[in-house]
């Protein structure tokens, strides 16, 4: 490795790393600022607000670190060609191809700690991070709690018309159990309960279809155990944003079989994880094209230009993500087309800077 690789990398992830320490900050004053009256009428204790914002560094800086990777390189990078030691690097034979090798081998340095961050660390986070909000900040359902429908196993599925996760009850409920695309027999009750150890349904009614034969069992209540958790009748909208890559990727597989409502969202935060990461060297290669070369404005008006990329990547990220979320547009066009998208304006712009 030639000195020059040596101090474009040390500029690179120094660079980075400031600009990561001077964002999260400003993220924490305007998160307090906006949060501090509900702190003070919750009565929050000062422990509890500290850990929250111990989570809130992993749970803003994993979702923007690309941003601040970007406005790093475009910044570091302007500053070199304002002081000509891009043009003298190339003017020494060194191709821009070559040159633009150490900016890669920093960006993945950073793609290999923030794939391990957040596969497994961050999710801890992400779980107190939410956890905190939907306790004493939010006061929206974070659960789908109204006509729930899932399978359960094989050959049986359930339907409540609404849940309330707080009492563990559900209303009018209904399982279904088949045997050769038949069915065997179908359990109704108006309402149901976990208590305890079982489960508790009132007004039961249980029909069952034995050689073209109905038979009908109603009891007024009736304690039994079923082939399912209570729980998962109206899991939280933000599990998988709390699990690891083993746990998230066991979740999608069970909540593909039940035919969850939540399916299109689990699978958008996998593609992220991936997708995340792998932007840092599209963003390195569009901060280099951009900012290498001295032209009128300087620094500030590459990271004009910076800071309006950064600025529609987020939007199209929040818009494609809700897209995803209210209807069943693909999440992995969602992600990947983004990247997709990006790359393309990279290679315009890397052409556009070697010519």
């Amino acid at each position: 490795m030639k000195i020059i690789d040596k101090y474009i990398i040390r500029k690179y992830l120094t660079t980075f790393f400031i600009m990561f320490g001077l964002f999260i900050p400003i993220g924490i004053m305007v998160d307090f600022a906006e949060k501090v009256d509900k702190f003070r009428e919750k009565e929050i204790p000062v422990d509890l607000i500290f850990n929250y914002y111990v989570d809130f560094i992993w749970y803003f800086g994993n979702q923007l670190y690309p941003v601040f990777l970007f406005l790093a390189v475009i910044f570091f990078t302007s500053r070199m060609a304002e002081n000509t030691e891009i043009t003298a690097i190339l003017s020494s034979g060194l191709s821009f191809q070559r040159l633009a090798r150490p900016y890669f081998v920093s960006a993945l340095i950073i793609v290999f700690f923030a794939l391990i961050a957040g596969m497994f660390i961050v999710p801890n986070s992400n779980q107190n991070f939410n956890d905190f909000n939907s306790t004493y900040i939010k006061s929206e359902s974070t659960r789908n709690t109204s006509r729930l429908f899932k399978q359960i196993n094989d050959s049986e599925y359930i339907y409540v018309s609404s849940y309330d996760p707080s009492r563990k009850r559900g209303l009018n409920f209904t399982l279904e159990k088949f045997e050769e695309n038949k069915l065997k027999y179908k359990i109704s009750a108006t309402t149901i309960r976990w208590d305890d150890s079982i489960f508790r349904l009132t007004n039961y009614v249980k029909r069952s279809i034995n050689e073209d034969i109905e038979y009908i069992d109603k009891q007024t209540r009736k304690d039994t155990i079923l082939d399912f958790n209570i729980n998962d009748l109206a899991p939280l909208n933000y599990v998988a944003e709390t699990l690891n890559f083993f746990e998230l990727n066991d979740l999608i597989r069970l909540e593909k079989r039940a035919g969850s409502s939540l399916i299109n969202s689990h699978l958008l935060v996998r593609h992220k994880r991936y997708t995340n990461p792998l932007s840092c060297f599209i963003l390195t290669l569009i901060a280099i094209s951009v900012s290498s070369f001295k032209k009128r404005g300087g620094t500030g008006s590459n990271l004009a230009i910076g800071v309006s990329i950064g600025f529609l990547l987020i939007f199209l990220d929040k818009i494609l993500s809700v897209l995803v979320i209210k209807s069943n547009f693909s999440p992995a066009i969602a992600s990947w087309g983004i990247l997709l998208f990006f790359f393309i304006i990279a290679l315009f712009l890397l052409n556009k800077a070697v010519r």
